[in-house]
C-alpha cells in the first residue's frame, strides 16, 4: 500500500535536509571560517536531520564574522571558493555596529534574485508593472537585488538614485508607475513633498509599495498612514538582511505578518537567553541558515531580531512582522520598551509628521523624552498633550513631549534613525 502524502511542513523540511547537506558538501573542505568552526561537532554531509544539525551546529555571531574580517582584512576567511570567482561586493548599513563586506559569486547572486521574484509574486508583481526605486543606489545589497530581479522579471524599471523627493514624484506620475520600493518612513516622506509641490496623489497609478528597512510595513498604524497617503496603492512588506538577503514576504493571506522564504532558509526561532527552540507563539530570536548562498554562507546566524512564529499549513510565519531587535530593547522605569511599540503609538496620529526619541541616562535610570514635528494644520498643544495619554495608556510610561519647528526633524531615505543618545 502507498505511503500517504505528506502533509504541512514535512516535504519542506525534506527538501531543507537535502539543500542543507549539499551545502555542508560546498562549505566543510574550502569554508576556511567554517572548516575551523565545524571541526569538532562531527557534521558532514550525512547530516541525518535538521534537528541534529541544530543540536551539534555552533551559533554563527556578527561579532565572531566581525573578527574574522578585521584578523583576516578585507573580506574574512568565510569564502568558499578563491577570490577570483566573486563578481558582487556589498556592506552592512552598520547601525548596529562596524559595516560587514559581503560578497557574491554569479551563483550566490542568482540564488538570492530567485528569492527576490518570490517576493515580487507574492505581492502580484507582473512583467506589465512599472517600478521605481526611490533610494540611491549605495553600497547596500537590497537595492540592487530589488532592482535587477525586478528587471529579469520585465518589469520597466526606473532607478531613482541621486534624485530629490519631487523629481521621483514626477518620474513617478508621467510614467505611471505602478511598483514603489523604498522604506515605510520614506513612502510618507514623499506624500509629504507631494502635499508641499501641490501634487495630487490620486492622480498616481501606484498600485503597490513595496517596503523594507524597517518594521513599519507590519505595524497597523504606519502602514494605514501610508496607504491613506496614497490612496490606490496597497502596502507589502518585506524584510532581508545583506548578510543572508531576502528573508521573508508579506504573507498572502493576512496582512501585518511576514512568510519565511522556506526555498532558501532553514529558519530556527530561539529563547535569546536559553537557546532553547520557543513554542508557536512564543516570542524568540530568528535564527538562520542561508541553504542557496554557498559563495559567504551563513550557518545558524544569529540575527538579533525578534518574532513571534506560527505555522499555518506548510507556511511558517512571523506573527506581527520583526517586533525588534534583542539589542534595541530599552528598559524604561521597568518596563520594556521596543522602537516598533513607539512607531505604532505615534502613526495613529496624523497630526504627527515626524518624531525623534531622546533618551537620557544622566542618572544610573534611563529616561525618555519626545521631540514631536506637527503637520502645519496641527493643534501643537493639544497633540503634545493626547500624545502623552496614548502613551501613558498604551506603554504604561508618562513621556515628555517637545513640540519642534516644521522640516526641523531629519527625514530619511534609507533606515531611520529617530532613537538618540545624549
Amino acid at each position: 500500500m502507498a505511503d500517504a502524502p505528506s502533509t504541512g511542513r514535512e516535504p519542506i523540511r525534506t527538501q531543507q535536509l537535502e539543500q542543507l547537506r549539499a551545502l555542508i558538501r560546498a562549505v566543510r573542505p574550502a569554508n576556511a571560517f567554517y572548516k575551523t568552526k565545524l571541526a569538532s561537532t562531527g557534521i558532514d554531509d550525512s547530516i541525518g536531520s535538521l534537528e541534529d544539525f541544530a543540536a551539534r551546529c555552533p551559533f554563527t555571531t556578527k561579532d565572531e564574522l566581525v573578527a574574522d574580517q578585521t584578523a583576516h582584512a578585507p573580506y574574512g576567511s568565510n569564502l568558499t571558493f578563491p577570490i577570483a570567482q566573486y563578481n558582487r561586493i556589498h556592506q552592512t548599513s552598520g547601525t548596529t555596529g562596524q559595516p560587514l563586506r559581503w560578497l557574491d559569486t554569479p551563483e550566490s547572486w542568482r540564488s538570492m534574485l530567485e528569492s527576490w521574484k518570490i517576493v515580487y509574486r507574492a505581492a502580484g508583481i507582473s512583467p506589465a508593472d512599472r517600478a521605481l526605486f526611490a533610494f540611491s543606489f549605495g553600497p547596500f545589497i537590497g537595492f540592487w537585488m530589488a532592482y535587477e530581479a525586478a528587471a529579469q522579471m520585465g518589469c520597466l524599471c526606473f532607478p531613482g538614485g541621486g534624485l530629490g523627493s519631487a523629481t521621483r514624484l514626477r518620474i513617478l506620475l508621467e510614467n505611471e508607475v505602478t511598483l514603489l520600493c523604498c522604506t515605510p518612513t520614506y513612502a510618507l516622506r514623499l506624500a509629504e513633498v507631494a502635499k508641499l509641490e501641490g501634487i495630487d496623489l490620486s492622480r498616481a497609478k501606484l498600485k503597490t509599495i513595496i517596503v523594507a528597512g524597517e518594521p513599519g510595513g507590519s505595524i497597523p498604524a504606519t502602514r494605514e498612514r501610508i496607504e491613506s497617503a496614497w490612496p490606490n496603492a496597497k502596502v507589502f512588506d518585506h524584510h532581508g538582511m545583506t548578510e543572508v538577503g531576502p528573508v521573508t514576504h508579506e504573507w498572502p493571506r493576512e496582512k501585518n505578518n511576514l512568510q519565511i522564504i522556506d526555498a532558501a532558509y532553514f529558519a530556527e526561532i530561539v529563547h535569546p537567553e536559553t537557546n532553547q527552540p520557543v513554542a508557536d507563539g512564543e516570542e524568540g530570536e530568528l535564527i538562520l541558515t542561508t541553504l542557496t548562498r554557498t559563495a559567504m554562507p551563513l550557518l545558524r546566524y544569529r540575527t538579533g531580531d525578534l518574532v513571534r512564529p506560527e505555522t499555518h499549513g506548510d507556511a511558517l510565519i512571523l506573527r506581527g512582522g520583526i517586533l525588534g531587535r534583542a539589542d534595541d530593547m530599552l528598559i524604561i522605569r521597568g518596563v520594556n520598551i521596543y522602537p516598533s511599540a513607539f512607531e505604532h503609538t505615534l502613526r495613529l496620529f496624523e497630526g504627527v509628521a515626524e518624531y525623534q526619541v531622546v533618551i537620557s541616562q544622566k542618572t544610573e535610570m534611563a529616561e525618555l523624552r519626545l521631540r514631536i514635528e506637527p503637520h502645519p494644520d496641527a493643534d501643537p498643544k493639544a497633540l503634545a498633550e493626547q500624545i502623552i495619554e496614548t502613551v501613558r495608556t498604551q506603554l504604561n510610561l508618562r513621556v515628555p513631549v517637545e513640540i519642534v519647528a516644521t522640516e526641523s526633524l531629519p527625514r530619511f531615505e534609507l533606515k531611520s534613525k529617530r532613537w538618540i543618545k545624549e
